[in-house]
């Protein structure tokens, strides 16, 4: 059992942990307050790539939670970072929404629809016929396949819908190229996201819904873990895997009760 009064860092998902859609989890107020109250070092760790930091917070402010724009990382910051180190100044061709475009901008990669270095895939509404037969194409010439995270579906308030993974999986299978993807459960996120933090891996935990990439990230990269239940992954779906999460709750409100009955 994780002592809670005693972790110093808290990494969170935010879809299907914080919210889905527009429509606030219950315990979520709760328990960022008690994050506040206690002097908590946190961030919230998205693979969702549509959204820039000022856009999640304001979209926080909207339901009813004030977090700063630094307490923000997502994984289109982290492939624009990936992309950065790897290859300075290279161009790519790009599907996604405006936290991607504007986090690849800030790191100095160019847009180019003729002979670009990468492809990279997110999500969003860019995503049509038309763009992935343009990234199928420009693969085949030789662009390396980028995807923002490993994400095969999302929660929404009335159900699920196609995330990253999913999006990716055509370019490949037209290719047969596979994609580099840059998000979570990748070590280079969880590194990034410990070091914003300025927390050892030991004294952090990480808090999301997925087995397949927020649990394994913790466990791999020696955090604690967080499996809440509000999101896409209920008990039977848990039971598939051969790693376990170090505790299962409903949802993060179960976070406070459990450190305040412990105190």
């Amino acid at each position: 059992m994780i002592d809670f009064n005693k972790t110093k860092g808290f990494i969170c998902d935010m879809d299907g942990v914080i919210y889905h859609g527009n429509y606030l989890l219950p315990g979520v107020k709760e328990f960022v307050d008690w994050l506040y109250r206690e002097n908590k070092k946190f961030l919230f760790l998205t693979n969702n790539s549509v959204y820039t930091r000022r856009e999640l917070s304001q979209k926080l402010e909207r339901l009813g939670l004030e977090v700063p724009e630094e307490h923000f990382y997502t994984s289109a910051l982290a492939t624009a970072r990936f992309l950065k180190e790897q290859s300075p100044n290279c161009s790519v061709y790009v599907i996604g929404e405006g936290g991607l475009i504007n986090a690849l901008y800030d790191e100095g990669i160019s847009i180019n629809e003729v002979n670009p270095d990468y492809v990279v895939m997110g999500e969003g509404k860019t995503y049509t016929l038309d763009t992935i037969t343009k990234a199928t194409n420009l693969v085949m010439q030789g662009a390396k396949l980028i995807g923002c995270n490993s994400d095969v579906s999302g929660p929404i308030e009335n159900g699920i819908m196609p995330a990253c993974r999913a999006l990716v999986s055509p370019v490949e299978m037209a290719t047969g190229k596979k994609a580099y993807f840059c998000g979570k459960p990748n070590p280079l996120m969880m590194r990034s996201a410990l070091r914003l933090l300025g927390c050892h891996s030991a004294e952090t935990v990480i808090v999301g819904d997925r087995m397949d990439t927020d649990i394994v990230a913790g466990m791999e990269s020696g955090t604690g873990t967080v499996l809440v239940l509000s999101g896409v992954t209920d008990r039977a779906t848990m039971d598939t895997f051969a790693f376990r999460p170090s505790v299962v709750f409903d949802g993060v409100g179960d976070i406070v009760k459990a450190a305040e009955s412990s105190k």
